[in-house]
């Protein structure tokens, strides 16, 4: 599923117009976006959690070459599923 099936999906079941859909869903994915890059959680009740994690640098190889590089620290982010969610899908 694409964004632009998400804003068509909106379309049909709300009756917004496309306009207002592509909208709707870019805003939220604006907040969402906002809210992550600034290190918070995002909990989406009966979807999951959406979590940025600290990478620490470390050590790692080249698997082509042997050779050791450095990893530099970043963030991540990370999904867990809602209970909801999993019993849905299973």
């Amino acid at each position: 599923m694409t964004k632009i099936d998400i804003i068509q999906n909106v379309h049909e079941k709300l009756g917004f117009s496309k306009k207002d859909s592509s909208d709707i869903v870019e805003s939220v994915f604006d907040i969402i976006k906002d809210c992550l890059a600034k290190g918070e959680k995002v909990k989406i009740s009966g979807f999951g959690n959406f979590i940025v994690k600290e990478k620490r640098a470390r050590r790692g190889r080249n698997p082509q070459t042997g050779q050791e590089i450095s990893i530099t620290a970043r963030r991540v982010l990370t999904f867990k599923s809602s209970q909801v969610l999993r019993k849905a899908l299973n």
